[in-house]
């Protein structure tokens, strides 16, 4: 589990990189984003680090996702 959470951290920071990178090379080349908009996009972010997080968490305690049974039901 160690490696799996290691794994999932080094992740996250590159995925926080990779947006902080986008957003301020859009600002450098001329295309200045709205303050909201910002905020908004690392609000989406924050909810994929979350989701990321339960992914490699709760398995581990015992507790199944409902995302995994929607492949059974189809």
């Amino acid at each position: 589990m160690i490696e799996g959470v290691i794994t999932l951290l080094i992740y996250v920071c590159l995925l926080a990189l990779a947006v902080y990178l986008v957003i301020y090379v859009l600002g450098v080349i001329g295309v200045v984003l709205p303050p909201t908009v910002v905020q908004i996009i690392w609000v989406i972010v924050m909810l994929v680090v979350v989701l990321m997080i339960l992914r490699v968490v709760l398995p581990h305690m015992g507790i199944r996702l409902a995302g995994a049974l929607l492949p059974l039901l189809a």
